[in-house]
């Protein structure tokens, strides 16, 4: 997810099951009574936003104009109609990032700046080609994250309901519910079907954890980063702070299972750490490339890690990315996730909603790692044993249990010291 300060503007990888709200919006009766009498005026209105914005010119190949006609020559009774009418025209589209919700969804699809969700703490995404729904990634300890729930695991039934033909959203609506209540999630992984029982929850996140951490070249800092939230750059902004003054050697940045957030907070600990070049550039169907460029506030010089897996998506990849192309940081871990579209959330005046890939965003060095991911510049691949035993004993993450974090220690303290770096793939 990426949200500009000044509206929303969504890169997510998925949608996040939780309560999450940014912005408040304004419904005006008169606006609403409209469109109840005219629910065709919803199906067009939903035309133009994707006609006038939409990121591809050729709409994925598909004749967007005649979908107009086909779509503005049925007849609505009600707003539901309209609703499954306009789903199947966006369904043409074959981008699973373009999507309507109709009120209750996109009330549910909103960010919470307070930091407090509430839900099991996953994000979820659904494959182009198979429409089966992934997880992107649970959030550090949510009651998913504790549950056992893994990036890439295949969400395949939800409360004993085939998930076979829902989208991202009506799989949102399941899995919500009350704090406090359950609800059992069955996940393939590996070929294998397990039940997951979790325990909805309100989630209080925050977004840093750090700590000072021993090293054959001496301490070192190594910082959590687990979302971009609101409050991302505050926390990470303190945690440099704090470190700096125990003259640590050096640092880790861990972006593991990192979903993704808001634009600004990637851009804002990115400018921590280098001092000018580009952040991130955004390519959209007509006009120049835009670019965000490092702002003066550069916290420290000192050598840095980062690491990375399957999970690391959206803004993360952005940080990842362009600190990577700056080589301003070694890559340590597996291949991200591979999100590198980005969409507008638009209001719609009865107050459902519609997110519209508008952009493209590419690295520094104009790689476009949609559905590619960013590679490390050190490949550590974890065994399935090895990645559950971390996930069911999270204390272990960022110790020498952990074979990347291992890894990146030994390349920190290399780069440190001033010798060479080999690059070197492992599975361990």
């Amino acid at each position: 997810m990426i949200n500009t300060k000044n509206g929303l503007v969504l890169g997510a990888t998925a949608l996040m099951v939780s309560t999450v709200a940014v912005f408040s919006i304004g419904m005006h009766s008169q606006g609403q009574a409209l469109f109840k009498e005219s629910p065709k005026e919803l199906v067009d209105e939903v035309w133009q936003i994707v006609y006038r914005q939409y990121v591809d010119g050729t709409f994925n190949k598909v004749d967007w104009q005649s979908v107009r006609k086909e779509y503005l020559n049925k007849s609505y009774n009600n707003q539901q109609e309209a609703y499954k009418s306009i789903r199947e025209m966006l369904e043409k589209l074959k981008d699973p990032y373009t999507r309507f919700m109709d009120p209750q969804e996109f009330k549910n699809m909103q960010v919470d700046t307070s930091g407090e969700l509430t839900g099991v703490g996953i994000q979820i995404t659904q494959e182009e080609k198979t429409k089966q729904l992934v997880v992107v990634s649970p959030i550090e300890g949510t009651p998913a994250s504790n549950a056992g729930i893994m990036s890439k695991d295949l969400i395949v039934k939800i409360d004993g309901k085939s998930t076979k033909g829902i989208d991202t959203n009506q799989a949102v609506s399941l899995i919500r519910g009350e704090p406090g209540t359950s609800v059992t999630l069955t996940i393939k992984r590996n070929g294998n079907l397990k039940d997951f029982r979790i325990k909805r929850a309100k989630i209080e996140i925050h977004p840093v954890k750090f700590s000072q951490n021993q090293s054959p070249a001496g301490n070192i800092g190594y910082i959590r980063l687990n979302q971009f939230s609101a409050n991302a750059a505050k926390e990470m902004r303190d945690a440099i702070k704090d470190l700096e003054t125990k003259k640590v050697a050096g640092y880790i940045m861990d972006l593991r299972s990192n979903p993704g957030g808001l634009l600004y907070a990637s851009t804002d600990i990115a400018s921590m750490w280098i001092d000018k070049g580009t952040i991130v550039s955004t390519v959209a169907r007509s006009g120049p490339r835009k670019k965000e460029v490092a702002s003066p506030g550069i916290l420290t010089k000192k050598p840095l890690v980062i690491l990375v897996d399957g999970g690391s998506a959206s803004a993360s990849e952005i940080l990842s990315g362009a600190l990577q192309d700056n080589g301003r940081a070694t890559l340590v871990g597996t291949k991200t996730f591979g999100k590198g579209l980005v969409q507008s959330v638009r209001p719609l005046d009865d107050g459902s909603g519609l997110a519209v890939t508008i952009a493209k965003y590419l690295t520094p060095s104009g790689r476009d790692i949609n559905k590619k991911g960013i590679e490390p510049d050190i490949e550590v691949k974890l065994s399935d044993s090895k990645r559950q035993e971390l996930s069911k004993e999270r204390n272990k993450i960022g110790t020498k249990a952990d074979p990347q974090y291992v890894k990146a220690l030994d390349i920190l303290t290399k780069k440190i010291t001033n010798k060479p770096i080999t690059n070197t793939s492992a599975q361990k």
